[in-house]
């Protein structure tokens, strides 16, 4: 089986943590949670530090800060009502899977609110590659019924791979 998610490893702890297997089962369970075959597509992840990240996040949002995770889509898939399933994506093949798009994914901030929240590092990670899949998907919370549908979706995959509920 061919690996879902390209990562990119700018920052050793990230290497050290596991990224690359935990980042492979939560966004497998995503990409089947949302009713699609994991096999069909791909997906570039840069673990990184938030200096990084928020380069990143300057350059693309007008945000000089560090944040948790950011998401790059291939193309625009959200729907067009507010509350609405998004557009999914056609798989591809095995052999030239469908790229969803590219994630980031910063240590500082994600390790800082993982104690925060009480919770574990693997737990606040799954749940941030979760969330970032389904918005390479369409998902977003901007508006409240999105943000409702986004939520609920997330909740039902992180409890197929045993994470409570984050909210």
């Amino acid at each position: 089986m061919a690996a879902l998610v390209d990562i990119v490893i700018e920052d050793a702890r990230w290497e050290a943590f596991g990224l690359e297997p935990l980042t492979e089962r939560a966004a497998r369970a995503a990409l089947a949670g949302a009713g699609l075959d994991p096999a069909g597509f791909e997906i570039s992840l840069m673990a990184c530090d938030d200096a990084r990240i928020a380069a990143l996040n300057s350059d693309f949002r007008g945000r000089a800060v560090p944040t948790n995770v950011l998401s790059w889509p291939s193309e625009e898939r959200g729907s067009g009502i507010a509350g609405g399933a998004p557009d999914l994506p056609e798989p591809g093949s095995e052999d030239e899977p469908e790229p969803l798009g590219d994630i980031a994914i910063a240590w500082e901030t994600c390790a800082r609110e993982a104690q925060e929240q009480g919770k574990t590092m693997e737990h606040h990670v799954t749940h941030l590659v979760v969330h970032a899949v389904l918005h390479l998907l369409g998902h977003d919370h901007i508006e409240e019924q999105d943000a409702t549908l986004m939520e609920a979706t997330e909740v039902r995959i992180l409890a197929s791979l045993g994470v409570s509920d984050p909210y």
